[in-house]
């Protein structure tokens, strides 16, 4: 499995020239995606054949990279679930793209890149050295940041181009020191011997900060996460969907190698707690972002925050029970891992239908769309069941997940420390939020998006997608209803991941059987989702039925309700479209409660006196609290030292080499002197 799945990333890597060869060639599309398709099919195929096989750990190593190390490449559990994650999400976004692709304004912008893209978070996945995995997670990085750049033309690609590869290259360099420290003195790179000699102390404690920033900005965790809803929306959709359902998770598979397998299992549980409030805060304001956001895009690009900080938090809940209650810590890993598949599959999906959209209507503005349902039911469909598996509702995927996530957490209070039992409760009741604000998010989005009328010459013009992009929506809808009919298979899947990251948890058991019901080790719960759902529908059509029989005799079907607007007689029978309910009207409250304290949300309401002529004006925003507190600091001392080393292009030739002269002899004295220690 190994060899095919490094053969398969090999492939992806060589299909990047041939896409800058046949990018204006008619086919060229056809080809690229074509064979992405097939690859990454291979690899999902691949990694799943190693989970079900329950087959161990295998490697081999090839004599190229640098001189003293070579590659070495490896696959077990952990790197299997992940390379599950993303082949399936790459065989999707490129099925996808063979519709979406005919409609790109410059395709050579993009097709050299995307499998290279693919090629990079492959080998990441399977490098088992800090070399091949740093070569991996940049080229990941770099294809990404050229396909971000893919519309050049405007203005806010530029900008976000720019703030992605300054954050790519903080956590480049965070991973680069994290693995430093690693190899110690002796400077072996290769995991192998970093896992059979872990850091100690405060190297320990360095390590864990380091590989939460580098990979935490990767993944998108506050408040590191800034660059995360300015990039997505900037890329094409399926590159957007391999992004925020594929790329965070190659991060979050940094963050567990480093923190479960690469440190031991003899390390403080501290560092728990710190995970889990990093998750928390990842949750509640990537949630909340996403109730004010009216860009389809934007809005689940804040939603990836928040599913990536629920991640975290069962990373953290698991840190914490490692060592005290084994049970507990494969409830809270097990439940990361599923929903960080979860997560990747649906959000590929809503980024689908996003780009449907976009071809659709020519616009991201939710504010813009309305009635599609009518005009593109397919994409509705897929929408409605993607959606409910966002807004984490029973029997979606999101929600088994989001259970087993809930049920760690409600288990926290065992661990006999006031201070982390304090922590499980605000991140109880920071879940709690960031459920539901996402169930509003789902709400929103379908509502504004699909129902209603046309609020737009365009949205009334739309039509429904092209056969591959249907495919690839509807593919998701059956993949998130299917895992959230029958959660049991994919944890049976995953259970080699636990038994490899937590040795002392062999015994709990997370699935009753392959269709069985999701069990709760030690907290005596189930979850029977196949009863469930049969439940969800029986309520249904019995509401149906007692609505029917309920209903007033000599009923009548009338206009939809307009908020009162009464239509003139020139206008439509329904009234005016623009007095529907918008994106903002929905967000508004929560910009009022929540918006205020934490995002400084604004509001400014200009209305004419009685008598004039001129429209009254409504206006609101939000600033995100990492930009105000981190990162516009950190701008200004940039700019600041900038302004003082600036005079230095302007020396004479005299000075230069004076400049060069007292460097060398800096150096040469800090070497004499760790000789002399």
């Amino acid at each position: 499995m190994l060899t095919a799945i490094a053969l398969a990333a090999l492939g992806l890597g060589m299909l990047g020239p041939v896409g800058a060869a046949l990018a204006r060639r008619p086919f060229g599309n056809a080809i690229v995606y074509g064979g992405s398709l097939a690859l990454s099919a291979l690899i999902a195929l691949a990694a799943l054949v190693h989970l079900a096989g329950g087959a161990g750990p295998v490697a081999f190593s090839l004599p190229f990279g640098l001189p003293w190390l070579g590659v070495h490449l490896a696959l077990d559990a952990l790197s299997a679930w992940f390379l599950l994650i993303l082949g399936l999400g790459g065989a999707l976004s490129s099925l996808f793209a063979l519709g979406y692709g005919r409609h790109e304004a410059e395709p050579g912008r993009v097709l050299p890149f995307y499998p290279v893209f693919l090629g990079g978070m492959a080998l990441a996945l399977l490098a088992a050295d800090a070399f091949s995995f740093l070569v991996g997670f940049e080229l990941m990085s770099l294809a990404s940041w050229a396909l971000v750049l893919a519309s050049h033309r405007e203005a806010e690609s530029r900008d976000a181009a720019q703030i992605y590869l300054g954050m790519a290259a903080f956590g480049a360099a965070c991973m680069l020191l994290c693995f430093g420290l690693l190899a110690g003195t002796e400077g072996d790179y290769r995991f192998a011997e970093m896992r059979a000699a872990p850091p100690t102390g405060l190297r320990a404690s360095a390590v864990m900060l380091l590989a939460l920033a580098g990979a935490g900005s990767k993944a998108g965790l506050f408040p590191l996460h800034i660059w995360l809803p300015l990039a997505h929306p900037a890329a094409p959709s399926h590159v957007s969907a391999l992004m925020s359902g594929v790329m965070t998770k190659v991060a979050l598979y940094a963050l567990a190698r480093v923190l479960f397998d690469l440190m031991g299992a003899d390390q403080p549980g501290w560092w728990g707690g710190i995970v889990m409030a990093v998750g928390a805060a990842s949750a509640v304001m990537g949630a909340l972002r996403a109730v004010l956001e009216r860009d389809g895009k934007t809005l689940l690009a804040c939603s990836t925050i928040e599913n990536v900080g629920l991640v975290a938090i069962g990373f953290g809940l698991a840190l914490l029970f490692r060592g005290r209650e084994p049970g507990l810590a494969a409830l809270a890993l097990g439940g990361a891992m599923l929903h960080a598949l979860n997560h990747a599959i649906f959000k590929s999906g809503l980024f689908f239908v996003t780009g449907a959209l976009l071809v659709a209507t020519g616009t991201r503005a939710i504010d813009r769309m309305g009635g599609l349902i009518h005009r593109m039911p397919a994409t509705a469909l897929s929408a409605l069941l993607l959606g409910m598996a966002m807004a984490s509702l029973p029997p979606g995927n999101g929600f088994a997940s989001e259970w087993l996530l809930v049920q760690a957490v409600i288990a926290a209070p065992r661990i006999d420390q006031l201070a982390f039992q304090v922590e499980a409760a605000v991140v109880a009741v920071a879940m709690a939020i960031a459920a539901a604000m996402a169930a509003m998010v789902a709400v929103r989005f379908l509502g504004v998006a699909f129902l209603g009328r046309p609020r737009s010459a365009e949205a009334e013009g739309a039509v429904e997608a092209d056969a591959p992009m249907r495919a690839a929506m509807l593919l998701a809808s059956l993949l998130c209803v299917l895992l959230g009919l029958v959660p049991s298979l994919p944890l049976q899947l995953g259970a080699p991941v636990l038994r490899m990251l937590l040795p002392g948890a062999e015994g709990a058991r997370l699935a009753g059987g392959w269709i069985g019901p999701a069990l709760a080790p030690e907290s005596h719960t189930a979850y029977g989702s196949l009863a469930l759902a049969a439940l969800v529908v029986l309520g249904f059509m019995a509401t149906v039925v007692v609505v029917q029989r309920l209903a007033v005799p000599g009923h009548r079907r009338g206009p939809a309700w307009d908020c009162g607007f009464r239509a003139a007689p020139t206008e439509r029978p329904w009234g005016n479209p623009a007095a529907q309910y918008t994106a903002g009207s929905f967000g508004q409250p929560i910009l009022r409660i929540l918006g205020r304290p934490l995002l400084a949300a604004s509001e400014q309401v200009e209305m004419p006196e009685p008598g004039e002529t001129r429209p009254a004006r409504h206006q609101s925003g939000f600033r995100d609290p990492a930009a105000r507190f981190l990162f516009a600091p950190l701008q200004a001392v940039v700019m600041a030292i900038a302004e003082r080393v600036n005079h230095l292009q302007f020396l004479t030739i005299r000075r230069y080499l004076a400049l060069m002269f007292g460097a060398l002899v800096t150096l040469l004295v800090l070497l004499a002197a760790l000789e002399a220690r």
